[in-house]
């Protein structure tokens, strides 16, 4: 090995390092621990169990009704957050007086934690003092005040209308940057054939960002779906579990029943659903550019 090649090793080793120690090894161990009785509180016996922890977790009832506010929570934040951050893009992409005051008002969301976000909007669907319901008694909407996060019927509503307001910001910057990267004379050729502004939108503008749209929904469904700090900012998974999600209900077997093997099961799951979603959703839009923006 020649002196270059010991110093380029050198220079690696220690990011490998940190790499392996803070993230393949917890990885391997949480994979490990989902086949294990292993609980915080009777480390003495920590044994195999096999397939018992996955066994359990899918005859959970909290588990089931975890994966359905899970498919609810990722569906429908998706579909509004894109939408909205789709038209929100095209507004900014033109050119008009105060475009950087609006551009700093709609990125604001997105530099703030999902924790603080979850904790003002706590405090607006407050029943008694929140601003939403003040709202909607004024506008003669409502007769009464509702109870938006103690009331199960409102309580995932409440959740998924926070995370929409959260994430509309990323979908804004990123399909924000790749239309202003589109060349001004594929409008112009358009033009000339007759088209007009929606057949521009159909036949010009979303298939030049088309790239940008599959990385960024599949990226945000990654996220959305591993992300609980909204929820546990918000409602804590509550009310009676009423908004649960895989992650949040993960982190709760953790923190209050120590019971870190059904954790470990229930994330070795979610990693295999993220698997075959990636997989299924390549294949689907069969994009060989999904990283280019």
């Amino acid at each position: 090995m020649s002196a270059r090649q010991r110093f380029i090793l050198s220079s690696l080793l220690p990011a490998l390092l940190l790499v392996l120690v803070f993230t393949y090894y917890p990885f391997l161990k949480g994979v490990v621990m989902a086949f294990q009785n292993y609980k915080l509180f009777n480390l003495k016996q920590v044994h195999f169990v096999g397939m018992q922890n996955f066994v359990d977790a899918f005859a959970d009832h909290q588990f089931l009704a975890a994966l359905k506010n899970s498919a609810y929570w990722v569906f429908f934040s998706l579909i509004f957050q894109f939408v909205l951050g789709f038209i929100l893009a095209l507004f900014l992409n033109k050119k008009f007086w105060g475009r950087g005051v609006y551009q700093g008002f709609i990125f604001y969301p997105w530099a703030l934690s999902g924790f603080l976000i979850g904790l003002i909007w706590k405090w607006m669907f407050n029943s008694q003092i929140g601003v939403i319901n003040d709202l909607l008694l004024r506008f003669g909407l409502i007769d009464d005040r509702i109870g938006f996060l103690s009331d199960p019927k409102w309580a995932m509503a409440s959740v998924i209308v926070a995370n929409v307001w959260y994430g509309i910001a990323f979908f804004t910057i990123m399909l924000l940057a790749s239309l202003q990267s589109i060349p001004s004379e594929l409008y112009e050729a358009a033009s000339i054939d007759g088209a007009n502004g929606f057949r521009k939108l159909i036949y010009v503008t979303i298939p030049y960002i088309m790239p940008t749209i599959i990385a960024t929904t599949l990226l945000r469904v990654i996220w959305i779906f591993n992300d609980p700090t909204l929820i546990y900012g918000m409602t804590n998974g509550g009310p009676g579990g009423a908004t649960h999600i895989l992650s949040s209900l993960m982190l709760n077997k953790i923190i209050y029943d120590g019971d870190y093997g059904a954790a470990s099961a229930v994330g070795v799951i979610m990693i295999v659903m993220l698997l075959l979603y990636t997989l299924f959703y390549l294949m689907v839009t069969k994009s060989e550019k999904v990283g280019d923006f």
